[in-house]
This record gives C-alpha cells, sequence and structure tokens, in this order.
C-alpha cells in the first residue's frame, strides 16, 4: 500500500481545521449566545432565548441540562458509529464515506443551532436548541470518530503518527482561534444588523470555511490507496467490550479523563481569574490565550525528537506536571495578590504572561502525543487479534475527553462561588477569589493524578509489539495461505 507523502498529510490535516471551527464556535459561544449577561442586555440589546439563572436544582442552568442530556445520547453515538465504521465494506473505504456525508449536515447543524426561531423567552426555543444540539453532536462523531480513526491507519510509521499528530494538533489550534474572531468582528456588524445576527453572520461565514476544509480530505486523498484494513466482524457491544479489555488503553482513558477535566476547569476559568483574581480587563484573556497558543505552536517542530529520544510516556507526564505549575501560578494570584488590588507590587498582567510561559510547552505535548499513543495501542492490538478496531479505540478516547469536558463544567461552577452569594435568577456566574484559588487547586489536583495513572501504562510492551509488525504479518500470510 501507498505512504501518504507530506504534502498528503497537511492535506488530511485540513480536514481537523475544518471540525475544530465549528467545535470552538460551540465552546466558546453557545453560553455567551443564550445566556447572555445583563450588561450584554442592557447595552448591547442581547435577546433573551430561554429561562436565565440557576433553575434546574438551584445549580444548573436550562442550557446546561440540555447540553448535559446531548452528553448522554453522544456516548451511544460515539461508539455506534465507530463500530459502524468499522464493519463498512464500502468500496471507497471504511472512513472517508462517513466523514463526507457528514461535513454539510454538521455545518448546517452549526449555523441552525443558534437561529432560535422565537425573539423572546419561549419553549419552542428549548425544543429547538435541543433538536440541534443533539444533531450537532451526531454528525460531529459522525466525522471525528473516522477522521480519528485514519491516524492510524495513515501513519505506517512512529514517524508518520508523529507528523499526522503535529499536524492536527496545529490545525486543530488554528481551527480554535479563528472560532474566537467573532469577537472583533460581530463588533462591528452589530450597529447594523444587531445582536444576535452579528454573530450569526460571523457563524454562517465560518460553517462555509469548515465546510470546504472538513470535504477537502475526502476528494483529495483515496483511502483504499492507503489502507488494506478488513472491515471487523465484531458488533459493537463486543467491540467496546474488546477495546476495555486492553489494559494498557484502559490506563490511557482514566489518565486522558484527568488531562480534560483539569484542563477545561482551567480554560473556563482562565476568563475569571483575569477579571477577578488578576483585577484586570477581561479582554486580556484573547491576548493570553492567542499568545500560549502562538508560543506552544513554535515548540511542535521538537516534540519528535523528543519522543524519539525520550518515549511517549515520559513526556506526557511532564506535560501534566507542567500544566500543574501554571495551575499552581494562578492560584498563588489570589494567595499573593496583585498591584491592581494593592495586595502586592505585582502587576495582574505579569501573573498572566508567566503562565502563559509555563503552560505552553506542556501544551504543545499534550496537543500532539496522546493522539498518537491512541493510534500505537489501536495498531498494536490490531496486531495481536487481527481485529481493525481503530474506530472504536479512538471513539473510546473521544468519550473520554467529553466526559472529563462535562464534568469539568459542572464542577466549575459549583467550585467558582465558593465564597459569594449566586444570583440563581441571573446568568453571571458571581466567582469570587476563594472560589477560583480552589478551582486551581483542584485542577492541579487531576494533573497530578493523570500523571501518576500514566506511569502503570505499559509503552515497552506496546512498542515491542509494534516493531514485531512484519514479522507476523509474514505469519497470518502463511495461515492464510494454508
Amino acid at each position: 500500500m501507498k505512504r501518504l507523502t507530506k504534502k498528503q498529510m497537511w492535506i488530511f490535516a485540513v480536514g481537523q481545521l475544518g471540525w475544530s471551527i465549528l467545535s470552538g464556535i460551540i465552546s466558546a459561544w453557545f453560553v455567551t449566545f443564550y445566556l447572555p449577561t445583563q450588561k450584554d442586555i442592557t447595552e448591547l440589546n442581547a435577546t433573551q432565548f430561554i429561562t436565565p439563572g440557576l433553575v434546574i436544582g438551584g445549580f444548573l442552568t436550562i442550557l446546561g441540562l440540555i447540553t448535559a442530556l446531548s452528553r448522554v445520547f453522544d456516548a451511544v453515538t460515539d461508539p455506534l458509529i465507530a463500530s459502524m465504521s468499522d464493519r463498512s465494506k464500502n468500496k471507497r473505504g471504511r472512513r472517508i464515506p462517513f466523514m463526507q456525508y457528514a461535513a454539510i449536515p454538521l455545518s448546517i447543524s452549526a449555523v441552525l443551532l443558534f437561529c432560535a426561531p422565537v425573539n423572546e423567552i419561549s419553549g419552542w426555543n428549548v425544543a429547538w436548541i435541543s433538536v440541534f444540539v443533539v444533531l450537532f453532536y451526531l454528525f460531529m462523531t459522525m466525522y471525528c470518530t473516522p477522521y480519528n480513526a485514519l491516524i492510524s491507519e495513515f501513519g505506517k510509521t512512529q514517524e508518520d503518527r508523529m507528523f499526522i499528530s503535529t499536524a492536527i494538533s496545529l490545525t486543530y489550534f488554528a481551527g480554535t482561534l479563528l472560532a474566537y474572531t467573532p469577537f472583533v468582528f460581530a463588533g462591528m456588524l452589530r450597529g447594523a444588523v444587531g445582536f444576535s445576527w452579528s454573530y450569526r453572520i460571523c457563524f454562517i461565514v465560518l460553517a462555509v470555511i469548515a465546510c470546504i476544509c472538513m470535504l477537502i480530505p475526502t476528494f483529495f486523498l483515496k483511502e483504499k490507496e492507503f489502507v488494506d484494513s478488513a472491515p471487523s466482524n465484531a458488533n459493537m457491544f463486543k467491540s467496546l467490550g474488546a477495546t476495555f479489555k486492553n489494559k494498557d488503553f484502559r490506563t490511557f482513558a482514566l489518565s486522558d479523563i484527568m488531562y480534560w477535566v483539569g484542563l477545561t476547569l482551567f480554560q473556563t476559568g482562565l476568563p475569571f481569574y483575569v477579571k477577578v483574581s488578576m483585577n484586570i480587563d477581561e479582554s486580556f484573556t484573547m491576548y493570553f490565550l492567542g499568545g500560549m497558543t502562538v508560543l506552544s505552536a513554535c515548540f511542535y517542530p521538537v516534540v519528535s525528537k523528543l519522543v524519539q529520544k525520550f518515549g511517549k510516556k515520559k513526556l506526557i507526564i511532564a506535560g501534566f506536571l507542567g500544566l500543574a505549575l501554571a495551575y499552581v501560578i494562578a492560584t498563588l494570584i489570589g494567595i499573593i495578590g496583585t498591584a491592581e488590588n494593592g495586595t502586592s507590587g505585582i502587576p495582574g498582567i505579569v501573573y498572566g504572561v508567566l503562565i502563559c510561559v509555563i503552560a505552553a510547552f506542556p501544551m504543545a505535548l499534550l496537543g500532539i502525543i496522546p493522539q498518537a499513543v491512541v493510534a500505537d495501542v489501536a495498531e498494536a492490538e490490531g496486531i495481536t487479534t487481527g481485529e481493525n478496531r481503530e474506530g472504536m479505540f479512538f471513539a473510546a478516547r473521544t468519550f473520554a475527553m467529553k466526559f472529563g469536558q462535562s464534568l469539568a463544567m459542572l464542577m466549575f461552577t459549583s467550585l467558582a462561588i465558593i465564597g459569594t452569594t449566586q444570583n440563581l435568577n441571573s446568568n453571571d456566574i458571581t466567582a469570587s477569589v476563594t472560589g477560583m484559588n480552589i478551582v486551581g487547586i483542584v485542577s492541579v489536583a487531576f494533573c497530578v493524578l493523570g500523571a501518576v495513572i500514566l506511569m502503570f501504562y505499559n509503552e515497552k510492551k506496546v512498542m515491542k509489539t509494534l516493531s514485531e509488525k512484519p514479522e507476523k504479518a509474514e505469519q497470518k500470510e502463511e495461515v492464510a495461505a494454508e
């Protein structure tokens, strides 16, 4: 079979640029759009489409409940789509057709999610949002699960898998940054079209770009020329069970959940660290995120070389500990104080720059290497068992990510308001310095726990299996010939 050229690997990575734009739109704007602050309502004439406040049990918004239920649906579709992809006998391949069919409806559902039909608080809006958030995650799974499985199948060698992981990490960051551009362009449009449509127009433009990017690898890469994997015969439950029977994957997945909880707690809390702990303007959040992303990308070229020297396991553990150090700095802000609130001589912006510099390299490590680890484990399992279930492995990893993110979002609301009084009828989270300190401590704990768990991952065994691939392939051919 052919091996992808570097140019073809970049073509493949463009697909990640597309879906990361859409994912970034939902992550950055879903809550902001449908739960506007009182300031947005009074000063920018934002529309309230659903009942505001923590009206579900006193700790959850309607939007939070919708999101939680959609994640439950997501938990079912992840292994279902993975199984369908692994078992596919399509003449064009097991992955590309799924991606091609999902790209357009995924882009459309991302836009329609923000087009609630009634311009006031209404149950119809709740129903509309519920339907389209489910459709969004369904089509996202249909694209991303087969796409991620191709990392292992297109990556013929360790070098190829690391290059692909590096390329898609870069396009992921680029897509996420593009998703934040409405911060600039929506403000320019607002005077002419109003609050809601200023964002919708930006989302439509971004969705068109994302759709084109997602379709590019499906038209320019012919899967069958590079992949010769036989379809899996296992049904969904058998395949999922076999995936989690793999001890090394279980160890990695549990560690990965710790990572996503810690990362999401911190990312969600960054605007509050800026505003509450550093006591500086919230707009600095964008500068810090952008600076950290650019600096992190500068480290990408050296990651592959470091992997060759130290291995993936040690570097992921180093990434965990590096992030933990950044979270320690964030926690110290509330303890030491800043020049802005008169408790120390250190300006808040200094803390922000220090956090970005410390976190950039760990973000590079954790942005590239974990995907390559899943590809290693999936391929090693295929060599050992003869079952090609790459889709299920990456679906399980995606579920770990979504579970960690959802758990963190629920935890953040509860932790950030410790030490203050939260108005249950307001969309504004009243975070306190004490609450943000606790968020930082919990983030550190999850990162350290993730590093400890990963110590039990048997990287030597996995790599030994991969090194025996040619020999085992010859044995299978001899058995087939007999």
